[in-house]
């Protein structure tokens, strides 16, 4: 069975324009990486896992802040490496500037036998609509494109 993923898609309306809040990996490989390089809060979550459960622990574990509302399911995505993505919109307002995120371990630099720790995500923002088409990863494009749809 395919790997699979559940993330949050935070949404804000302001002045009559959709915002969204997207988050941009750590380590090393995308420190240099902007325009699709950006997701949703989310992860891998087992199937014994509810996946809107799955989704609020991943926005709280990469953004250190819980997230509530009025869940919109969003159909779900296949990225390229064939993982799929189940994701909800919610209507919300984080401060992008405070997050603080988990950490994960790698061998860096590799071959180097030294163990670093890195944030797993190190920024996050909010972007108007065709800015975060920009910036999201392109397999994510989708969820961008139903919420504009819904909201």
């Amino acid at each position: 069975m395919p790997k699979q993923s559940a993330g949050v898609l935070l949404y804000k309306l302001t002045d009559g324009l959709l915002h969204l809040f997207l988050v941009h990996p750590g380590g090393p490989f995308f420190r240099k990486k902007d325009d699709g390089a950006w997701s949703i809060p989310k992860g891998e979550f087992d199937d014994g896992e509810e996946p809107l459960a799955a989704a609020q622990r991943e926005f709280e574990e990469e953004v250190g802040k819980p997230v509530s509302g009025n869940f919109i399911k969003l159909q779900p995505i296949k990225q390229k490496s064939g993982k799929v993505v189940h994701a909800w919109a919610v209507e919300g307002d984080i401060d992008h500037e405070q997050i603080t995120s988990n950490q994960f371990e790698m061998e860096w630099p590799p071959k180097s036998g030294k163990v670093t720790s890195f944030p797993e995500i190190d920024r996050a923002g909010w972007f108007i609509i065709d800015v975060a088409r920009q910036k999201i990863i392109p397999g994510q494009i989708a969820l961008i494109d139903e919420l504009e749809t819904l909201v």
